[in-house]
């Protein structure tokens, strides 16, 4: 690759292809790492020397953005090997409602709801518009081989897309699964087998890397039933009921993840044959001990020690195939802490969402209008809210400004849209770091999916009500810890270099794309190719189509 400066000019063009002189990488490996934010990378950077040190080396860019407001796992998902925002891929959110079709009511994204039901759905990838690099490249070339594992089935879907070799993804009480129909290979199996013998058993405490010391600290949290203290654990673990939830939030969820993409390489000989292979992997348990203990305490700085550790276990099994391959990592979202830890951080304006706020209870004050015996409002984790089907007519106006006119007189509300006026806004383009809050919702609105309303909170208001049930953090705010993520890119003979400009996860697919020569037309996708070589263009050199 050519030589490159410490700190590049970014390049970025719409149509794309590879420099026809460079050989072209044999495997695409794309890591995702849930709820991984550009501040938890920033934080602990200096401490890597596994994976996410390798991929340091290569070319970073830190101010990397998923764009768009609706920071959630499934559209965060859709934008990483499709080049598209949410707007296109037609996944607004993680769930959304419809009261049309199949089965009215609460539709989740990854599901094929004319089948089962939302509580016992039946995974799919019929929600998702557009495709994905990997079936793109198999459609001209059956030869290519695609493979997506996750932790969740949602990340899996989302970047495997519609035409999957191997779709694997955990569900809870039967390890590693896929569609119905599909056999398990011997590397699923082992996997599984591995796992849950590992989760019947007592597991002792991680170990605390020096350098987490200064944040452990008890910090006390009040839920439903019980106050539970947070900030200072080490993933200890005893049979039980609850040993499959803590045990998905621990390392050792990833460790098994990555297991089973490092057999599946081996197994199938990725990056052997004569075309090129796609491998996704969702790395899923950042998210889950993001929800369950927050972003600040112990349990994440060991779990980012540990992440480092078993994508160098990744990194280790791609070196030693002998393959030309290419590792990319990014994430479908950033997180924020606990209101109570960032308090006593000096961040005052930290707090959880108040209880009216909740859509079911801002509806019943909405309800004295002359809406008898329905419930009115539908919320969503994401900021869309939805007015219900038995209102209609000029009571479904009332309803709409009446709710609006409470949501905009609370304090913890930073800015409520209509549909109408997200519609109407322009498809927003330039830096993602200086759109509006209206380019935000309108880089997640789907018109026949999205809310009647998108209702954001003011920043450090968490999205999770006092005394929650369980999660006691959470994200799908469109603020910057929430949208902003690494991105990025290591093959052999790369020459780092950082490139501090803002960029955007639809980028990451149009790049892969030119690495291995395939061409996209302009207008294709809603990303840009990167420049990752410093600026001399021959990542993406501008060819005519």
């Amino acid at each position: 690759m050519a030589q490159v400066c410490a700190v590049a000019t970014l390049m970025a063009v719409p149509a794309v292809a590879a420099d026809a002189g460079a050989p072209a990488p044999k495997l695409i490996v794309l890591v995702s790492v849930d709820q991984f934010s550009t501040d938890l990378f920033q934080q602990y950077r200096s401490h890597f020397t596994g994976g996410l040190r390798r991929l340091t080396e290569g070319a970073v860019f830190p101010n990397g953005y998923q764009s768009h407001a609706a920071t959630e796992t499934c559209p965060g998902h859709s934008t990483l090997m499709t080049g598209d925002h949410p707007a296109r891929t037609g996944i607004i959110a993680n769930d959304w409602y419809s009261f049309k079709g199949p089965r009215p009511g609460k539709i989740y994204c990854a599901e094929d709801e004319s089948k089962g039901s939302y509580k016992a759905y039946v995974p799919s990838d019929v929600h998702l518009k557009v495709p994905t690099l990997g079936e793109r490249m198999k459609a001209a070339d059956p030869e290519v081989r695609t493979v997506s594992v996750a932790g969740k089935d949602r990340a899996a879907i989302m970047m495997g897309g519609h035409a999957v070799d191997e779709l694997w993804f955990w569900k809870d009480g039967q390890g590693f699964i896929s569609y119905e129909g599909r056999t398990a290979p011997a590397a699923v199996t082992a996997v599984n087998e591995a796992a849950m013998a590992e989760i019947a058993k007592p597991a002792k405490e991680y170990a605390e890397p020096e350098w987490c010391k200064a944040i452990d600290m008890p910090v006390a949290v009040e839920r439903k039933d019980d106050v539970l203290t947070v900030g200072n654990g080490r993933f200890a673990r005893q049979p039980g009921p609850k040993a499959e939830a803590q045990w998905r939030a621990s390392p050792a969820f990833d460790a098994a993840i990555v297991d089973l993409a490092v057999r599946l390489i081996k197994d199938m000989k990725l990056g052997h044959g004569k075309s090129v292979d796609v491998l996704t992997v969702g790395a899923s348990a950042t998210d889950y001990i993001g929800h369950s203990y927050g972003t600040e305490g112990s349990e994440m700085c060991i779990q980012v020690a540990n992440l480092d550790r078993t994508l160098g276990k990744l990194v280790a099994a791609l070196d030693a195939t002998g393959v030309d391959y290419v590792l990319a990592l990014s994430a479908d979202h950033g997180g924020n802490d606990i209101p109570e830890r960032e308090r006593l951080r000096g961040m005052p304006m930290a707090a959880r969402v108040d209880d009216g706020l909740v859509s079911e209870n801002l509806g019943k004050k909405v309800a004295p209008l002359g809406v008898d015996g329905a419930e009115l409002l539908f919320g969503g984790g994401n900021g869309d809210v939805w007015v219900g089907p038995t209102v209609a007519g000029s009571w479904r106006t009332k309803v709409v400004n009446e709710a609006l006119a409470l949501y905009r007189a609370d304090p913890q509300v930073a800015a409520v849209y209509t549909a109408a006026e997200v519609a109407a806004a322009p498809a927003p383009t330039g830096a993602p770091d200086a759109w509006s809050l209206l380019d935000r919702a309108r880089a997640s609105f789907d018109p026949s999916r999205s809310g009647d309303l998108v209702v954001f909170l003011k920043p450090r208001i968490t999205a999770i009500p006092s005394k929650p049930a369980s999660y006691i953090a959470t994200h799908g705010s469109p603020w910057d810890y929430d949208r902003r993520v690494p991105i990025l890119f290591w093959r052999k003979g790369i020459t780092g270099f950082e490139q501090p400009l803002s960029v955007e996860t639809v980028d990451i697919m149009p790049t892969l794309a030119a690495l291995v020569g395939f061409k996209l037309a302009l207008g294709d996708v809603d990303g840009r190719c990167l420049d990752l070589d410093g600026g001399s263009g021959d990542t993406c050199p501008v060819t005519a189509q």
